[in-house]
């Protein structure tokens, strides 16, 4: 197949995606389709109800519902929510693969990359820099920052707004991957927009902290917050309130690198409430 033939929605393109359904031994592969870079993902097993248990107790004891998590029940009601969802993020002007075709057990996408070559999530590039270029560090973490904003502003969220489901495109876009379960079906739009936040905070504050960023992204952080919904402020605050004790656990290696993200984060997110 040519890459002109691979129109959203056409049999050919349809055919194509189950013939790869069929073939392909990995449930998530990519495919060069003539100048074309395209991902087939397949239907994995169903998922037990048991995952998530552990952090939906701790979310009841603290008393936070941006922990709560999130259903994702595993194949074929995966694949549907991840299509419609990057249907609906589309819609919406947001930057995400193009569905091109849909089936029960799979679906098909094209790249969000640029070319044959491998597109570094935005995670990659603020650690990349972060090694060299403080400054760009910076710049990156804040484009990031600006991409949630954007989200937002269009009524949205996203699944798991960690940097590592952040791409960066050849013209700076940020786009986005990676839906598999639709916070909105199970948490009001404020508590989900909190939750991305706070995804991004966790993912990228023991970076920015290891280059010296940190207190100039503290500002920045803090800018951001008062300039969105009071809503979204809220939960934030009411989360930095009930997780006043990470402030205690050491900044250093002893108890490891999970306790200096959740403590990196921590001091992040307390910069835009008690800075």
């Amino acid at each position: 197949m040519s890459a002109p033939e691979l129109q959203a929605g056409s049999p050919a393109t349809r055919a194509f995606l189950q013939s790869q359904l069929a073939q392909q031994p990995h449930n998530v592969q990519r495919h060069a389709v003539g100048d074309a870079r395209v991902w087939v993902k397949r239907a994995g097993p169903a998922l037990g109800r048991a995952r998530g248990r552990v952090l939906a107790v701790v979310a009841r004891l603290l008393r936070l519902p941006v922990l709560a998590p999130v259903p994702n029940p595993g194949g074929s009601a995966a694949i549907a929510t991840e299509a419609r969802r990057l249907q609906d993020l589309r819609a919406r002007g947001l930057r995400v693969p193009e569905v091109l075709a849909v089936v029960e057990h799979g679906f098909l996408m094209r790249d969000l990359g640029a070319g044959g070559d491998h597109t570094p999530s935005l995670a990659e590039e603020i650690e990349r820099a972060g090694a060299t270029d403080p400054a760009q560090m910076l710049a990156l973490w804040a484009l990031g920052l600006q991409a949630l904003a954007q989200v937002h502003a269009a009524g949205t969220c996203l699944s798991q707004g960690f940097a590592r489901n952040m791409v960066r495109g050849p013209d700076g876009v940020v786009g986005f991957i990676d839906f598999e379960d639709d916070p909105q079906a199970v948490l009001p739009l404020s508590v989900c927009q909190a939750r991305d936040l706070l995804c991004y905070a966790h993912s990228t504050a023991l970076l920015l902290r290891e280059a010296g960023c940190a207190e100039a992204a503290a500002a920045r952080w803090r800018a951001h917050v008062q300039a969105g919904d009071p809503a979204v402020a809220a939960w934030l605050a009411q989360t930095v309130d009930r997780l006043r004790w990470a402030r205690r656990l050491p900044a250093d290696r002893r108890w490891g690198r999970d306790a200096l993200r959740l403590r990196a984060a921590y001091d992040l997110l307390a910069a835009a409430h008690l800075g």
